[in-house]
């Protein structure tokens, strides 16, 4: 793979897997934990509840060594010197109701933290959603596909397994290390000094193996981020990639890099194999120590049998939680960066905000006492450009409602700006946009919505029905208003000779429907929307010269009564024009109807005979 692909994959790679390398205390940055409190905030007496069945669940669970250091030193003597069998008999019963306690605790905590677990899913998947549908176009333009799927997706999943499984984990094995401790100190101090002995050798091990779990845990998302965008790329090209013989290049890149992934996944499995069987070691050097000065102290009465099994159970209870720790660990750097990029999308501020006081546009009559919105746009001074690069300065422009308006010019003159402008994809940098009289930034979202439609080349569809697909923008439609919509803009003939009609399904972007079918349906969409203002953004663009002249007739019906704005390369599109700006730089170069333009030496006139020879 060459040196430059593999960079660029890398900052693809390293920008999505980001990882917080700090201490645990601070892995949780500030917009974090506000994301995680916001989260918690409705469950905080379910999250009581759940803390006072966890202390349940660890008292039972410590009253058995307890137990049984009383069956050994009191019950089984009874029985050996009086043949009282009672203290043992309520010895095991007590165990029981202890085991019955612990079990009944257990059920009650998974089955609480479950609830609250799966609410904060369900709430963070709808806001993350929401959030992602209402963030402005030049968001989703720099915010790939693969990253938005990510967040929906493996970092949701991050969290809920750290909610599911490493939140009991947690709580168990902080609880039971504390506790088990505190009674260590109060069985048998000099034993308990004995096992904390081992003590630092664990810190050592557990610090050494947090540090290179973070790099380990590094190193596997990084990987398997350049195979998940390899895989993308290659699949999602895959018409140029065969086209260009590219399938043994790829293979060759993707298993490079899946040998990557499967490097750092050895590496990680490595330390799990080093420090899970380091704190066995530790743990059973620290058993026999005990078993050891145990035996000595109990030869000398210092302390009974009973007291060493017990010492000897609590010490096994004792090392377990340090290995689930380690665990969690490794839950937590999932979580913790998952979180962060969550709280990052969702602090997201759209580029195009809605106002603060929005100003409704005038109400479509025949509403009672309502100016009706007749569709004039102004353009008054607009400045706008994309990062560093200026494409419209001081732009002045107004389209009367009711006029058909196409703009012309070469790739990167400034159409699509201008259409984008118009719908508020994007706000200008200087001056205003204004819809009768009404600057578009003091306009709700949902209000200009109403009145302005674009339609775009894309003609993106659905994968639901024909029918589902016209309603996009009017899913309260009849089955009538569909048809009628269709009839319209002349696409009913070959809807009804689908094999369910409108109920057929239209496959992944339409794909069961040609180019000039999706284009149809499209427009019938707009139609049914009826709004006052439609942009047509290189509507016909990627359609044959039969499928265009059908676009052409429904292009009549379809911007009868309305301001029409038309962004075309095509010549045949902009005949049906009442006017033509002829866009240059950024700037509006010419201005007038085609039949003006044609009759006198004008920039238009050239485009136009440059197309009319290219037809010959």
């Amino acid at each position: 793979m060459s040196t430059d692909l593999t960079t660029a994959w890398r900052g693809v790679a390293a920008e999505d897997a980001e990882v917080v390398t700090a201490p645990m205390s601070a892995m949780l940055r500030g917009r974090s934990q506000r994301l995680l409190r916001s989260l918690l905030a409705r469950h905080g007496k379910a999250l009581l509840a759940a803390g006072a069945l966890i202390v349940g669940f660890d008292v039972a669970s410590m009253i058995g060594p307890l137990l049984v250091e009383r069956a050994i030193d009191s019950g089984l003597p009874a029985i050996q010197h009086h043949h009282d069998y009672l203290p043992l008999l309520l010895t095991a019963a007590g165990l029981a109701l202890a085991g019955a306690f612990q079990a009944a605790s257990d059920f009650g905590f998974t089955l609480v933290t479950g609830r609250i677990g799966q609410a904060v899913l369900l709430d963070l998947r709808q806001r993350v959603f929401e959030h992602f549908q209402f963030l402005s176009i030049s968001f989703h333009e720099r915010y790939t596909s693969g990253r938005v799927i990510s967040r929906l997706t493996s970092d949701v999943d991050a969290i809920s397994d750290l909610l599911m499984d490493g939140l009991q984990v947690l709580a168990w094995a902080s609880l039971t290390i504390l506790t088990v401790a505190g009674i260590l100190v109060w069985q048998d101090p000099v034993l308990a000094g004995v096992v904390f002995c081992a003590s630092p050798f664990a810190v050592v091990l557990t610090r050494w193996f947090r540090r290179e779990s973070v790099r380990a845990y590094r190193a596997t998302r990084e990987a398997v981020a350049l195979v998940i965008v390899h895989f993308v790329e290659s699949l999602g090209g895959i018409r140029a990639v065969q086209s260009f013989r590219r399938e043994p290049r790829n293979q060759e890149i993707f298993e490079a890099l899946d040998e990557s992934y499967r490097s750092a996944n050895q590496w990680s499995i490595r330390l799990v194999a080093v420090f899970g069987p380091g704190v066995k070691a530790l743990g059973n050097a620290s058993l026999a120590a005990v078993l050891l000065v145990g035996a000595v102290r109990a030869e000398h009465g210092r302390i009974t049998v009973g007291v060493l099994a017990a010492f000897i159970l609590y010490l096994r209870r004792f090392l377990d939680p340090i290995l689930d720790l380690s665990q969690f660990y490794t839950l937590f750097q999932s979580a913790a960066a998952a979180l962060e990029k969550l709280s990052g999308v969702l602090e997201e501020v759209p580029s195009v905000p809605e106002p603060a006081g929005p100003v409704p546009a005038p109400i479509p009559a025949p509403a009672v006492l309502a100016v009706p919105v007749r569709g004039e746009i102004t353009f008054t001074g607009v400045d706008f450009g994309y990062r560093d690069r200026l494409i419209l300065e001081g732009l002045d422009l107004y389209i009367p409602a009711g006029q058909t308006v196409a703009v012309v010019g070469e790739t990167g003159a400034g159409k699509s700006t201008v259409a984008r402008l118009m719908a508020r994809f994007y706000d200008p940098t200087a001056g205003t946009v204004a819809l009768d009289g009404v600057d578009l930034r003091r306009m709700g979202r949902d209000e200009l919505r109403r009145h302005v439609v674009m339609v775009t080349q894309e003609s993106f569809l659905f994968s639901r029905s024909v029918g589902e697909n016209i309603a996009f923008g009017r899913p309260e439609a009849t089955q009538a208003e569909i048809e009628a919509a269709a009839r319209a803009v002349g696409a009913h003939g070959f809807i009804s000779r689908m094999p369910e009609g409108y109920d057929t399904p239209v496959g992944k972007r339409g794909g069961r429907l040609s180019a000039g079918q999706r284009q149809l349906v499209s427009f019938a969409r707009a139609f049914l929307a009826d709004p006052e203002v439609l942009i047509l953004d290189e509507a016909t663009a990627s359609l044959d010269i039969p499928s265009e002249r059908l676009i052409q007739r429904a292009l009549l019906t379809l911007l009868a009564e309305r301001t029409a704005v038309i962004i075309a390369h095509r010549l045949t599109t902009v005949e049906i024009a009442d006017r033509v700006l002829i866009v240059e730089d950024g700037r509006v170069v010419e201005d007038g109807s085609p039949a003006e333009l044609l009759e006198r030496p004008s920039r238009y006139r050239q485009l136009y005979q440059a197309w009319a020879d290219s037809l010959v």
